[in-house]
């Protein structure tokens, strides 16, 4: 007896898989490591490492300073908003300093 579904494109096939697994989230969320300079800016990128994203949302920053890491701390609201706009589904910055 013949198989009656209709044939998917593995494309089609591998992103319904990624999104009923929840892997679709996980990497937008960590493709804020790899996109890191063009969110922040290179000012930004230059003293600031992006280290971890977890499922939650929350993203994990090293900082080369605690001055700059509080001057981050003030802006976390402006770059969520700039992190949301490009998709990344970030809630949360911590900044820790180096």
């Amino acid at each position: 007896m013949a198989d009656k579904r209709p044939v998917k494109k593995l494309s089609e096939a591998l992103e319904s898989y990624l999104k009923k697994s929840g892997l679709t989230k996980r990497m937008q969320q960590a493709s804020v490591i790899s996109d890191w300079p063009q969110i922040v800016g290179a000012q930004i990128a230059e003293v600031t490492r992006p280290v971890a994203v977890t499922a939650d949302g929350t993203l994990f920053v090293a900082v080369r300073s605690a001055a700059w890491a509080q001057e981050l701390q003030l802006m976390s609201p402006a770059i969520l908003k700039e992190l949301g706009k490009r998709g990344k589904r970030i809630k949360r910055i911590v900044w820790r300093a180096e």
